[in-house]
């Protein structure tokens, strides 16, 4: 077990004790800090503390941190499109269909089980058992760019990046119905469904997402869209433009899922990934094309809207 001290200084005071710990270290979030302060891994003065205590200056915060667990996954042989790898990070192409992390019902098949057996020992731990080497994630049906870390220091660094808002991820996503506007944000915030818990929704209780859209290009009933996201809620893109009206073709769970292409599963693909190499502190760029089938769905709007074009 590792032990942390750290001493409150004058400008962190009177913050929460949970939002406190949660700034201190990148692998704490807000709910995992109220965890460890309720269980009691997290001390001030050698005391427990509630987690709306009020730290004070001088105040000696103590967080015990349990070393990442052995893992019990299967390494499997799964075929991974490799857009970018060195002795710190992977940045993979994920395809559609594939799930990030194991979870109830998921132990095998994913995208953890393809890069333990890709990286063998060299992985981040910081993860803990079921998402070693994880520092963001792409829903099962959303394909492209995804980086993994291969040591703790690549994935501390690139968790604080995403945290600052410093990683640009951009997605390419097709939509029903034709968007007026050439471009706009959409800021709502986006909390889990009160009704259904497997579901997102927009609430003011929530956190803060915004979601920049760009139209790349209109066919009548549905338009093509450039997506760039400044904060990583789940399912964030997908609640957004169903909560405006344009829900992601496919998508069967924030809309009915029907469309003329038999498409199951969204329309959305992670295009472009932005960062500095958590080592290196090169500026790295990294594309994915769209897959096949999104190609193929585009061509088909593409010549049925020039052919009704040419009707007119």
């Amino acid at each position: 077990m590792e032990e942390r001290l750290y001493k409150v200084n004058l400008k962190d005071a009177n913050q929460r004790l949970d939002m406190y710990v949660a700034s201190l270290d990148v692998r704490f979030t807000r709910s995992m800090a109220q965890k460890k302060i309720k269980n009691g891994t997290i001390t001030v003065n050698n005391k427990i503390q509630k987690e709306s205590y009020n730290v004070k200056e001088n105040d000696e915060i103590k967080i015990l941190i349990e070393p990442p667990k052995e893992t019990n996954l299967k390494a499997q042989n799964i075929e991974l499109d490799v857009i970018y790898e060195d002795e710190y990070i992977l940045v993979i192409n994920k395809e559609k269909g594939m799930v990030v992390h194991p979870g109830n019902g998921n132990q095998e098949g994913t995208l953890v089980n393809a890069i333990l057996n890709h990286c063998k020992d060299s992985l981040s731990g910081i993860g803990g058992e079921i998402r070693p080497g994880i520092v963001h994630r792409l829903d099962k049906d959303t394909s492209g760019l995804i980086i993994v870390a291969k040591c703790d220091e690549a994935h501390l660094d690139i968790s604080q990046q995403i945290k600052e808002h410093k990683v640009t991820k951009i997605y390419t996503a097709l939509v029903k119905g034709n968007i007026a506007e050439e471009q706009a944000t959409i800021n709502m915030p986006i909390a889990r469904s009160k009704q259904d818990r497997k579901k997102m929704e927009v609430s003011r209780d929530g956190k803060e997402a915004i979601t920049h859209i760009k139209v790349i290009k209109r066919y009548g009933n549905y338009t093509l869209l450039k997506v760039k996201i400044d904060t990583g809620r789940t399912h964030q893109i997908r609640v957004h433009l169903a909560k405006i009206g344009y829900p992601v073709v496919g998508d069967e769970v924030y809309s009915n899922g029907k469309n003329e292409f038999d498409v199951h599963g969204q329309m959305l693909h992670s295009t472009i990934l932005e960062f500095v190499h958590p080592i290196t502190k090169e500026k790295m760029h990294f594309e994915a094309k769209l897959p096949q089938y999104f190609e193929d769905v585009l061509a088909k709007l593409d010549n049925k809207f020039m052919g009704n074009l040419l009707k007119t």
